[in-house]
């Protein structure tokens, strides 16, 4: 139980469904343990009149007899019954408090877990998979629920009817009820060792099932990759081989599940076997009432599915143990990058390179090697180089999407480790290079970038952007529905929705990742013409392995191995005839007219 030590908060949260909740069991069982007695009272009036019905042989009186005694067993029948349909209700009742609970819970697990991996780190995602996400937040979620609720309800259930019977049958007859209850110690040593085993084989269980989930999404969202490649063969071979050894791993579970149910009703068998015959030898020598027996029958029975379910509920409460580790593991994951302050202020855009240098925390690759650059508010300046050179991990470091190895980066000459997070990444657009759009609308996409942002608003971003021809031609427009990743989109287009997206929330700094790759070289134009205006007054960098001619930037800087080879002007670097004077001949010669 130590893993699900940490569901007490909720137990506390929801206390008053809890503690309704057991008043609810504990009545319904009352009402429950009330039946057998009316039983036996019945019985026992039958047994004890025989003999008095058979004095009456001959006499008009035998048959006033026999109305009289059917009419009294019709009166307990009904008193059964009415005893029955107010238990009933009482069960209604507490469903509707602990099994409302363990789904209001449910709900404040996922909802927690879910802003949990919100807060951590780019770094964290990398490390983890994201079907192994998605499993820990509905598989395992709802693992645990079924601890919250069923397992819950039957645990109050089991232990409020075993008191109120067993005091029903002590206060009967001690020494049967002795005998009726001595197989309960074999079914403690039983559930014990059985609920060792459950443990172990659900935790095999639940990790094979994050990777069924790792895989079925890596292939859905590659699927154009497995086609082209012609690998759909062996991606659902490999999916079989390991849907296979996730159903050996279930099978194992069903084996050991199997063995609970025909040991329990085994055992309530000899129970029942074991009351009738002493009960029996009591009954003869007057310590007992034939309607004793049968009361303690009943009772015998009525505790076969609560001790049936002592293995059901071990089995439910130990997959729930081992989904609760895979959920704590995420949940006790402390975000590398915290937020260490509160301020919602503009930015001027005075950014300044101190000798950064950023190692990738996972990989140990060396991105960014003493970086320095001190960027003026207003000034624009290129980033370029070779793929790897280290262009992306400056513009990751500016949104603090890793913190700096050694060294700082300043923002108006504040630390960006002093400053409001949430603040920062609101007040800078970044356009990444590897775009991701949402499985909304493409408005819905845009306003992203702005929550509320109007229509009209949306398209004209759309036109700065260069985009809002193409999303008109659509069917249905700006309502036309993205698809997964914007599969339904041409790169060139994702790429400027992205850019109207950044651009939606008028930010003081802006980022532009490699933005315009797939774009035609009119539409490059366009949307930089844009700029050139839109960006007059913005702190801007563009990232980019290409030299854009119709920008006039206050700084270009050469990046190798994550260090500056070459800095300056246009017309300076030009004049140094290195790497930058290369490219530009390059793409000049490549070019067309």
């Amino acid at each position: 139980m130590k893993e699900l030590a940490v569901l007490n908060k909720y137990f506390y949260k929801y206390r008053w469904h809890l503690i309704w909740g057991f008043i609810f069991v504990s009545l319904s069982n009352y009402f429950r343990v009330l039946q057998p007695q009316m039983i036996r009272e019945a019985l026992d009036l039958v047994v004890d009149n025989i003999s008095m019905y058979h004095m009456f042989g001959g006499f008009e009186l035998q048959k006033d007899f026999y109305g009289l005694l059917g009419e009294t067993l019709l009166f307990f029948g009904i008193l059964v019954l009415i005893l029955a349909l107010v238990m009933g209700i009482f069960m209604y009742f507490m469903r509707q408090t602990i099994i409302v609970m363990s789904r209001l819970v449910e709900y404040d697990m996922r909802k927690a877990l879910f802003a949990h991996y919100q807060r951590l780190t780019q770094a964290f995602y990398k490390r983890n998979k994201t079907g192994d996400l998605m499993s820990r937040i509905s598989e395992d979620v709802s693992k645990v629920r079924m601890y919250l609720g069923p397992a819950v309800l039957y645990g109050i259930n089991l232990i409020s009817l075993f008191i109120l019977v067993i005091y029903a049958m002590i206060s009967v007859n001690p020494t049967l009820t002795l005998f009726c209850l001595s197989p309960l110690p074999i079914l403690s040593i039983s559930i014990y060792y059985v609920s060792h085993l459950i443990n172990k084989r659900s935790e095999r269980i639940q990790r094979q099932l994050a990777v069924l989930n790792s895989t079925a999404q890596e292939v859905y969202s590659g699927i154009r990759v497995v086609k082209s490649y012609v690998q759909e063969r062996p991606m659902v071979k490999y999916f079989a081989d390991e849907s296979d050894y996730y159903k050996a791993r279930a099978m194992e579970l069903v084996k050991v599940d199997s063995f609970f149910f025909p040991l329990m009703l085994l055992l309530i068998g000899v129970s029942t076997v074991i009351t009738v015959y002493v009960g029996g030898i009591q009954a003869v020598r007057g310590s007992v009432t034939a309607g004793n027996i049968a009361e303690f029958v009943i009772y015998v029975n009525m505790l076969t599915w609560p001790v049936t379910a002592i293995g059901w509920i071990a089995s439910i409460i130990q997959q729930a143990a081992a989904s609760q580790k895979r959920i704590n593991e995420f949940l006790e994951t402390v975000p590398e990058i915290a937020n260490s302050a509160e301020n919602d202020h503009a930015l001027e855009g005075h950014i300044q390179f101190d000798e950064v240098t950023f190692v990738y925390p996972d990989t140990g690759i060396k991105a960014v090697d003493h970086l320095s650059f001190d960027l003026k508010p207003g000034q624009k300046m290129a980033i370029i180089g070779r793929t790897g050179s280290g262009k992306s991990s400056v513009a990751e470091l500016l949104v603090r999407l890793y913190d700096v190895t050694s060294g700082a980066i300043r923002i108006d000459g504040v630390d960006i480790r002093e400053q409001d997070l949430d603040n920062l990444r609101r007040r800078i657009g970044y356009v990444p290079q590897d775009v991701f759009l949402f499985s909304d609308t493409i408005a819905n996409n845009i306003a992203f970038g702005r929550t509320g942002a109007e229509r009209e608003e949306i398209e004209n971003f759309a036109r700065y952007a260069a985009v809002y021809e193409d999303i008109a031609g659509l069917p249905n427009g700006f309502d036309t529905m993205v698809g997964e990743r914007g599969v339904t989109l041409s790169g060139g287009q994702k790429q400027r929705v992205s850019i109207a997206r950044a651009l939606i929330k008028r930010p003081d700094i802006v980022i532009l990742d490699d933005c315009l790759s797939a774009v035609d070289t009119t539409t490059e134009k366009q949307i930089l013409g844009y700029f050139t205006e839109a960006l007059a007054d913005k702190t801007a960098i563009i990232i980019t392995h290409r030299i854009y001619s119709l920008l006039q930037f206050d700084k270009i800087i050469i990046l190798d191995d994550g260090k500056i080879v070459e800095s300056g002007t246009h017309d300076e670097l030009i004049a140094r005839k290195g790497y930058y004077f290369e490219l530009f001949e390059k793409q000049t010669v490549e070019e067309p007219g």
